[in-house]
């Protein structure tokens, strides 16, 4: 859930897949090749094009802003969303345009969709040369230059090893302000509407030095914030011994010593307190009070938790394999009201329609809602995911317009809560971290508070990366406004 979103993140799903888009920037160190790097869905895929981008530069690539210039094309995929692959195939159809007029173009699909599909995008469409899966980057340069002599490349081995630890991302699209951090990768959860552990294998986390190591070297150059990314970041685990969390659970009592979540924050956080700290997402049954209490510890760390219920309903919680149920869920945002107050803000990904869903199960939903009163959501209508567990055991039985009216409810509920929390701050002091202008007005600028509401400011004597104390005058459901009382109030 990420940048070229809008200023408004009450969302629905449809809108985050169409916003959640990043393109490569214009880069010449004198490099003889282009690259250009598309990119959909979530964090960890804009991260993971970064990665890819360095491993292609160390092997004589520049990236490039306009595909037709590019001599390696590549979409990083997202099968989240039926939309997301809808909309790459589409992107497909344009570049194979592009290479009929310069046919030594090699076009390759990367990411989540590229193991789902390699056989079909490679075999029966011919629509690509090069098909790559998450842990395979490194082979990149090896599978193009085969592309290149005649041979079609595909590499989507899962590994259970492969963090990317020793990789120096190459900034895409930067603001030389904010950067994502990569803890882990993989996913042990078996959500049954979720194709990830199967597009990304098992989960194993990244050695903390180098976290700590990266966080080091952004702040050196200027960068104000991270974030630290996941798909499911409480349940980070490591120890010099073993990466690997499935394996590590079980033999806890033989390592040296292991690092959990709490402690790796702790760690980053201590890196500079001008340093911010985010890190997503968070998972209900994993985030743990120590997690809470660390965040309360350090001012740097952003009071601001992505916390996805999916559904307000336990029996479809259960259908959903989410390993928790309402009570349980409610409990924990009990403990971040209590442990870090009712400024930490809060926000959630929903489902609306999921097999067998009732109306008064929906209902749920809008209760739970009601009381967790979220900032803000990112919100879809259910969609069902070959090679899901949901896909193999259950029915998709809610109409698509039942579907449909349902996050139109939601969405609604949303939008109320949203304005009824930014109307909470107003008349408040907050630091914000300015990230550019409004897009609005270049003679306005945008920045994040801790609980990650943009706040537009009118211009002043500061700068992009300034830390700015705000007095917030006014609201809408996606945005504050304020004031300029000091900048950089931060020593």
């Amino acid at each position: 859930m990420s940048n070229l979103i809008k200023d408004i993140d009450i969302i629905s799903g449809e809108e985050a897949q169409a916003c959640d888009f990043k393109t490569t920037a214009d880069e010449n160190t004198g490099k003889s090749r282009k690259l250009y790097i598309e990119s959909y869905g979530c964090q960890m895929n804009f991260s993971d094009s970064e990665i890819v981008a360095s491993i292609m530069k160390e092997n004589g690539f520049d990236t490039t802003s306009d595909f037709n210039q590019a001599d390696v094309i590549f979409l990083n995929t997202c099968s989240i969303r039926e939309k997301a692959e809808l909309t790459v195939r589409k992107r497909l159809t344009d570049f194979n345009k592009a290479k009929r007029t310069k046919p030594e173009m090699t076009i390759g699909v990367l990411g989540c969709m590229a193991e789902r599909l390699k056989e079909k995008l490679l075999e029966e469409e011919k629509i690509v040369d090069v098909v790559v899966g998450p842990d395979a980057y490194r082979d990149l340069p090896n599978l193009v230059s085969a592309a290149e002599d005649g041979n079609k490349g595909v590499n989507t081995f899962l590994s259970r090893e492969e963090t990317y630890a020793d990789i120096a991302p190459v900034r895409l699209n930067s603001n030389g302000i904010t950067a994502f951090i990569s803890i882990m990768r993989g996913c042990d959860n078996m959500c049954s509407f979720c194709v990830v552990p199967f597009t990304r294998g098992r989960e194993r986390s990244r050695d903390p030095h180098s976290i700590v190591a990266e966080a080091q070297n952004l702040f050196s150059k200027g960068y104000k914030e991270v974030t630290l990314l996941g798909q499911n970041v409480d349940s980070y685990k490591w120890s010099p011994e073993e990466n690997n969390k499935a394996r590590l659970n079980k033999k806890e009592e033989e390592v040296s010593t292991v690092i959990n979540f709490a402690n790796l924050l702790e760690m980053v956080a201590q890196v500079s307190p001008k340093l911010r700290v985010r890190f997503s997402t968070s998972h209900p049954k994993d985030i743990t009070d120590e997690v809470l209490y660390t965040m309360k510890k350090y001012d740097n760390i952003c009071k601001y938790i992505h916390l996805p219920v999916q559904s307000g309903n336990s029996r479809v919680l259960s259908l959903m394999n989410r390993t928790y149920d309402r009570e349980w869920y409610l409990d924990r945002v009990n403990a971040i009201r209590e442990i870090l107050g009712d400024e930490c803000g809060i926000s959630s990904d929903m489902i609306t329609g999921f097999c067998t869903e009732t109306e008064e199960e929906h209902q749920d939903t809008l209760t739970l809602m009601d009381i967790v009163k979220y900032d803000f959501s990112y919100m879809f209508f259910y969609s069902e995911r070959p090679g899901t567990l949901a896909a193999k055991k259950y029915e998709d039985d809610i109409p698509l317009q039942i579907k449909k009216r349902r996050l139109a409810e939601v969405i609604a509920k949303q939008s109320e809560l949203s304005l009824f929390r930014n109307k909470l701050d107003i008349g408040k002091e907050q630091v914000i971290l300015i990230e550019g202008t409004s897009k609005k007005s270049d003679l306005e600028y945008k920045g994040r508070n801790s609980a990650n509401k943009v706040v537009i400011i009118p211009g002043g004597d500061f700068k992009i990366g300034d830390y700015v104390l705000v007095k917030i005058t006014d609201c809408t459901a996606a945005t504050l406004f304020g004031e300029i009382i000091t900048v950089n109030p931060i020593v």
